[in-house]
């Protein structure tokens, strides 16, 4: 089995921590992560820096990023403006986003569901004219921390529009870390009478502990792609109590045990995620890091015993 691992730590993660990083150790981010394997990266958002501040260097950090034949760079974009700005540096795909629930959609883009079609319309246009592969986000497709429950029917409407706009994958996000093994099967069962499951990814959020488990149903329902988070970093502004994405770390130890090779180097990533801990100045949520790191203290201890 083939599994894609996106890693989405230096974009959805970075985006809601208190403390920004600079380019520099983005970039040092960036490189750690490249030498560990990992060869899919989203890496900002074109986003208005009055919105989120973390990322108010995507220019720069786009032009400083390491050019290799195999890795693909990518990043958020969520109207022309933004698409105006990505254009003009080598990132290889763009994303846009929207929510499956009417109210988080609101609160997210400052627009009805109706409203944002026409304006990732645009996006999708200008992406075309560069020759650009573009990736579609639908967030809240298990629950919305306004509504509640979201309906597989809005998930699957949302879903189709953005694929007739002519995306070529959709991450299904569980923003508020709702999900559970059944409802992860019972969606995915229904998607599948619409979408092929090679055009679907799972994004999930571990923010009641089920986020692994739902992460490996998806895998074992068809779907070969995953967005993973450094450390467990993430959240959204947007939904309240959300925690971390589901941690890169975790996902690799459990696909390592299980056969199933990826070609990344979990100790390498566990390095990288240690500086990414250290600039945060607070413990990252991954259990698989948290564990390197005490293994490490331990040997260190011991060496020096």
């Amino acid at each position: 089995m083939q599994i894609k691992l996106v890693e989405v730590g230096l974009r959805d993660g970075l985006q809601n921590e208190r403390i920004i990083l600079g380019t520099e150790d983005k970039v040092r981010v960036a490189k750690g992560l490249l030498a560990a394997g990992i060869r899919h990266l989203e890496v900002t958002s074109f986003v208005s820096p009055r919105w989120i501040p973390q990322l108010a260097d995507a220019t720069q950090l786009a032009q400083q990023l390491p050019s290799l034949a195999d890795v693909v760079y990518r990043a958020l974009v969520p109207n022309r403006k933004g698409a105006e700005r990505a254009a003009q540096t080598p990132i290889h795909e763009w994303a846009v986003f929207m929510s499956a629930s009417e109210t988080h959609n609101r609160k997210n883009i400052n627009k009805s569901i109706s409203d944002t079609y026409p304006v990732l319309r645009e996006v999708m246009e200008m992406a075309k004219e560069q020759g650009i592969r573009v990736r579609g986000y639908v967030s809240t497709v298990f629950g919305c921390p306004y509504e509640g429950k979201v309906s597989t029917a809005q998930v699957l409407r949302v879903c189709e529009q953005l694929l007739q706009m002519g995306v070529y994958e959709i991450s299904l996000g569980d923003t508020i870390g709702v999900a559970t093994p059944k409802a992860v099967k019972s969606l995915l069962q229904e998607c599948q009478q619409h979408i092929p499951l090679t055009q679907i990814a799972g994004h999930f959020h571990d923010t009641r502990g089920t986020g692994l488990a739902n992460a490996y149903t998806a895998l074992e329902m068809g779907v070969h792609t995953l967005d993973t988070s450094l450390g467990g970093l993430g959240g959204c502004p947007y939904a309240p109590g959300a925690s971390g994405n589901l941690a890169t770390e975790d996902v690799l130890y459990l696909l390592q045990q299980e056969g199933i090779d990826t070609g990344i180097d979990l100790a390498r990533v566990c390095e990288t995620s240690e500086f990414v801990q250290t600039k945060c100045r607070r413990p990252l949520p991954s259990k698989v890091l948290q564990s390197h790191l005490a293994q490490k203290r331990q040997e260190k201890r011991g060496d020096e015993s």
